[in-house]
């Protein structure tokens, strides 16, 4: 009997991550990997300022997405993606001894974002802290969501954000103020 190989090229990444979550095939994760080995690279390389550093980071990320992609749900896997690497980057200093150093460099990384306690807390070197974010963020309206990983997360300007989500400039702050409002109840409840 001949099984027909599946074509993971010509699907889309939502195609793949239903079909990953259906059958746990992890050619699909190959397929991934295939596709945003060089984005995932690039955002590692910004944080790690090491190449050595940034691809190991990107093998591991990936290693970690066989478990990971099963357990979220995700709307843009592009998007998604750009947060676990940012977010294992981050977590990565956190083995640093000097917790000055980390944030030092979390406040160089981030110097052209708006200053947010919700966004920068203290305690940002603790995982949970990211998972209760991650998920308090998930449960954002859809325009909040997308505009607070697009400002926030993506590093994109207030006319980058309009010209992706086709929101006025005006919509792009409100849903970003809202979003931010919103985020920082959440998180407050996560206590």
């Amino acid at each position: 009997m001949l099984f027909k190989r599946i074509s993971f090229s010509n699907m889309s990444d939502d195609e793949l991550i239903k079909y990953y979550k259906s059958t746990e095939d992890v050619d699909c994760i190959g397929e991934l990997y295939k596709r945003y080995t060089g984005f995932t690279f690039s955002i590692c390389l910004k944080y790690l300022k090491n190449h050595d550093n940034a691809r190991e980071a990107v093998l591991e990320i990936f290693e970690e997405l066989i478990e990971k992609i099963l357990i979220h749900d995700i709307y843009n896997f592009k998007s998604w993606l750009h947060s676990v690497a940012r977010n294992f980057c981050l977590l990565s200093f956190r083995s640093k001894k000097n917790d000055e150093d980390f944030s030092e460099n979390y406040i160089k990384l981030h110097n052209n974002m708006e200053y947010e306690d919700i966004l920068y807390p203290d305690y940002i070197v603790k995982e949970e802290n990211y998972n209760k974010l991650e998920e308090c963020i998930s449960q954002l309206k859809e325009n909040q969501k997308i505009c607070i990983d697009l400002f926030y997360l993506q590093n994109k300007s207030y006319v980058e954000v309009s010209k992706i989500t086709g929101y006025s400039m005006n919509e792009v702050k409100t849903h970003i103020q809202n979003g931010k409002r919103n985020l920082k109840i959440l998180m407050e409840n996560k206590k």
